[in-house]
């Protein structure tokens, strides 16, 4: 059967299909639906870890146990995840494990652009690559084969383009791998699972012999093809790459890779041989294309095409025109439309955010704050201007703390998502507890993990496949670390935020405050919606509650009569009664209306 598949719900099919027991993973984008797909599937076990690292463990423990497991996670989850992903390249495994790693070229939803495929020369392991749905299932199977084959760990590496395409898949039926003895009796093998200096220094040998023996394997991997045509010029590519050099040089010779590392020098060697003309076309770094100059062969790449950003078709069309890989006259000049002058659209929080009152007062209280990951990040765009540094997860309290240490005379306030301190947040609260600084942490509790799409965590209660489990505390959890002042706020009570942060900013010690309010956007937030709508003849225009960026604010075409300002006006069909704008406004002018409390918004 052939069904339409993105490429992560590919990567779960396959998984599937290859017979993995369990699969564990933290939800970021573009990865997020290969263990929402995966979870779905009978007779499986799959679960949100608290991070990336815990998650590569979990996988681990499964394959060390003689289950074929997986991980997936977001590019720089494999940052978090490299302690795990290096020591189980040196033991190896029992039964097959495979962790996938979606980058992100362009930076859709992420920091930076890292090409991950260096992650798997520098750990030893085999890095596969599709270039479609139906590869990216094909290719999930095989690299479980693979790890088995050779004892070791799969890198599967996934592009935002490839996860979120859809295509043709042939549907294939779940095969259980065979037992392995590890599976009735878990592995009493401390030499080659227990990473002393006295065992990791035997097992070096190992694994520098399985790549050079992979690399001979690769010289008849399947998915590693020639597709030989004009000979004038020839291309080596993978991943999406190779959609886009077989769209702009149909006549072309092409080396599609499946496996990009290692590389097989034997079949490379004897494509360039064939061969005018040798370019690499690959997004991100010059993977490729070094490794082929390391083998002493002539080949262009990254002088052609872009080291930055993503490719698309029309990059890769001018690119090679520039380069006078194709003539001038191919060039397809963009379509030149007069536009009148559009207001710019930045991304915003949502009308009802939870988050937005917190981030009110701390623009208006004028401190430094350190931001993290998630849609709270958003606090950084006016007029809430509230956001000062972001780095990566986890980072914020961290960051506030070593601010706070270096001497600088203004006070600090870190802010992190509920999930994010469970993924990395916790050890750098500890450290400011240890090392006693006077960060104030504000854990922005909206029960669930909401920039990549509403996942649970552990502070909601709720497993990835829907089993009620224990409900986190925050408020016990911070005052077991240590935190003396420590208060839980609703986060939509301007005025207790602003009393409690002012109070916690006069202390010489740590102090985290807590607001809490369940994301506007949950089916439960949104039957209680209400909107709130403006008495026309209290309004006069002063804009304070402009000042908090939502949405659902507009300004009147009527404007005060006195101060010829524009009035407020309230969009009902956005508007979530969250009444943080009402709480702010000087004159009572925002209220709900007497019938719509009676007929809230479903």
């Amino acid at each position: 059967m052939i069904r339409m598949l993105s490429g992560n719900e590919a990567v779960a099919r396959g998984a599937w299909e290859a017979g993995v027991a369990l699969a564990s993973a933290y939800p970021g984008t573009p990865s997020t639906e290969i263990l929402e797909n995966f979870a779905r599937f009978p007779n499986v076990y799959a679960e949100w870890a608290p991070n990336e690292k815990v998650a590569v463990d979990v996988a681990i423990g499964a394959a060390y146990a003689g289950k074929r497991a997986f991980s997936s996670m977001k590019h720089v989850g494999l940052n978090v995840a490299a302690d795990a992903f290096m020591y189980v390249a040196m033991t190896g495994i029992e039964a097959g494990l495979v962790i996938v790693t979606a980058d992100d070229p362009q930076m859709h939803s992420s920091q930076n652009e890292q090409d991950n495929r260096t992650f798997a020369k520098f750990a030893r392991v085999p890095c596969l690559e599709p270039s479609d749905s139906q590869e990216a299932k094909d290719l999930t199977i095989a690299a479980f084969g693979l790890s088995e084959r050779f004892d070791t760990p799969v890198l599967l590496r996934m592009t935002t383009r490839i996860c979120h395409s859809t295509s043709a898949v042939e549907l294939g039926e779940r095969v259980d791998p065979p037992p392995c003895a590890a599976q009735s009796k878990f592995p009493r093998n401390p030499e080659k699972y227990v990473m002393v200096p006295g065992n990791a220094i035997k097992r070096h040998p190992v694994i520098e012999q399985r790549m050079l023996d992979i690399a001979e394997m690769a010289e008849t991997f399947p998915y590693n093809r020639i597709e030989m045509g004009d000979k004038s010029l020839g291309i080596i590519t993978a991943g999406v790459a190779y959609q886009y050099a077989k769209e702009v040089f149909p006549d072309a010779s092409i080396l599609h890779l499946g496996m990009t590392w290692p590389l097989p020098r034997k079949l490379i060697e004897h494509f360039a041989s064939q061969v005018e003309r040798l370019i690499v076309v690959e997004e991100l770094d010059p993977f490729i294309e070094e490794a082929v100059k390391l083998m002493g062969i002539s080949v262009e790449g990254k002088s052609i095409f872009p080291l930055i950003g993503e490719l698309d078709q029309r990059v890769v069309r001018e690119s090679a025109i520039r380069a006078g890989l194709l003539p001038a006259e191919l060039h397809v000049p963009l379509p030149e439309f007069e536009l009148a002058p559009l207001p710019s659209r930045p991304p915003v929080l949502c009308p009802g955010c939870p988050h937005r009152s917190t981030f009110y007062v701390l623009h208006k209280l004028k401190v430094p704050v350190n931001g993290d990951i998630g849609c709270y990040t958003l606090g950084l765009v006016p007029p809430l201007s509230a956001i000062h540094t972001t780095g990566c997860m986890g980072a914020g309290i961290g960051v506030a703390h070593g601010a706070a240490r270096s001497g600088s005379p203004e006070r600090f306030v870190a802010v992190i998502g509920d999930s994010t301190f469970f993924h990395t947040g916790i050890p750098a609260l500890v450290n400011t507890v240890y090392n006693q600084s006077p960060v104030v942490t504000v854990i922005m509790d909206n029960r669930v993990t909401g920039m990549t799409g509403h996942q649970d965590n552990p502070v909601n209660g709720r497993t990835l496949q829907g089993q009620m489990t224990t409900e986190i505390q925050l408020e016990p959890l911070v005052r077991a670390l240590g935190i003396k002042h420590v208060k839980s706020v609703p986060a939509f009570e301007v005025e207790e935020i602003e009393k409690t942060l002012k109070e916690f900013l006069k202390l010489d010690e740590p102090s985290v405050l807590i607001t809490v309010e369940p994301c506007a956007l949950l089916p439960d937030a949104r039957k209680r919606w209400v909107p709130l709508d403006v008495i026309d003849e209290k309004c006069n225009g002063c804009a304070l509650c402009f000042r908090i960026g939502c949405p659902a604010i507009l300004k009147s075409e009527e404007l005060d009569e006195r101060y010829q300002r524009p009035k407020a006006l309230i969009d009902a069909s956005m508007c979530t009664g969250c009444e943080i704008c009402a709480q702010i406004c000087p004159r009572d002018a925002i209220t709900f209306r007497p019938e719509e409390q009676m007929a809230p918004v479903n």
